[in-house]
């Protein structure tokens, strides 16, 4: 193991000195993603940690040692879209069908049946879809941010819209393509250095569209989040790859609202369910009627939860796990 993963490039390669494995290139569902991986002395007892957007399997960097300590294979991917992992030019290639499929492919490599799952923001959509899809895969799901969300009888961009409006973020990523991408990639530091912050005060929704302002503002609210260092990492990671990738998630959430029709809507495995009291990011106010099996806390926190809070977020997750039998 290193103190930080391939970012870097020719800059000091500790960040926190919080160890950091090393990135492997796999082929797995028709694309080759990076893949860190760490604990393999405890094989046999994975968990498959899932980042969420704008970010990296590097989120992982605060909760990966505890966990390997704690007796897991641990197995963090830069999901497709994001870091050195394969980007595809079409859109639907970034679909709930094709995300699942990675994870499930990602778990046959390693030779697993199933395993726990942990996901934050967009990362806990997509295991809260893959427990939906494949539920014998899926032992336990941990949530970060981003609760279980009901398919509703409108599709989910369509109720944004007309709840939000054209403006809101998913809405504009699919209204006008190429505009935000660009507008983030002109300085991705800059846009991840404004958008990661703590002490950040929730403020009434302004007009125009939230993120690009985010990244175009010489005044960001709030205090960083990220050290230079760390920074560095996602700042050369998304200079390398653009956001694009990442934002075809978002384009397609009317197709996995239909893709997952046929699914049953009910989680019934063991669930945690972590949400930052000042995250923009709403709870659920009937969670348990979808996931009868969770447990909810919530933290002193904005959105990003496990880098804000790393060592509480951290000894909940253990001790949730330890005492916590699969289904």
């Amino acid at each position: 193991m290193t103190y930080l993963g391939n970012y870097l490039g020719e800059m000091d390669t500790q960040t926190h000195q919080i160890a950091f494995p090393e990135a492997s290139i796999i082929s797995v569902n028709g694309v080759d993603p990076e893949v860190f991986e760490a604990g393999r002395e405890n094989a046999g007892n994975p968990i498959v940690l899932c980042h969420g957007w704008p970010d990296l399997a590097y989120t992982w960097r605060f909760q990966m040692p505890a966990l390997v300590a704690a007796g897991y294979h641990v197995i963090a991917p830069n999901q497709r879209g994001f870091g050195n992992s394969a980007r595809p030019d079409n859109i639907v290639d970034y679909d709930v069908e094709h995300l699942t499929g990675d994870l499930t492919a990602l778990l046959d490599h390693f030779g697993y049946e199933s395993a726990t799952f942990i996901g934050h923001d967009w990362g806990a959509f997509i295991v809260w879809s893959l427990t939906l899809l494949y539920p014998q895969r899926v032992d336990k799901v941990v949530a970060l941010s981003l609760p279980y969300l009901a398919r509703g009888e409108m599709p989910w961009l369509d109720f944004m819209e007309a709840v939000f409006g054209s403006d809101y973020y998913f809405v504009h990523f699919n209204k006008q393509p190429g505009v935000a991408d660009a507008v983030f990639d002109t300085d991705p530091a800059n846009f991840i250095n404004n958008l990661y912050r703590r002490d950040e005060p929730l403020m009434p929704p302004k007009p125009g569209m939230a993120l690009i302002e985010i990244a175009q503002s010489d005044s960001p609210l709030g205090e960083p989040l990220l050290s230079e260092r760390e920074l560095a990492v996602y700042d050369s990671a998304f200079t390398r790859s653009g956001f694009t990738g990442g934002i075809n998630w978002y384009r397609n959430l009317n197709r996995n609202w239909h893709l997952l029709a046929e699914a049953d809507p009910i989680i019934h495995q063991p669930a945690l369910m972590i949400y930052g009291l000042r995250d923009a990011v709403a709870r659920s106010e009937n969670l348990s009627a979808f996931v009868p099996n969770v447990e909810e806390l919530c933290f002193d926190s904005g959105h990003w939860v496990h880098q804000e809070c790393p060592t509480e977020t951290t000894s909940a997750i253990l001790e949730w796990l330890a005492r916590t039998p699969a289904s």
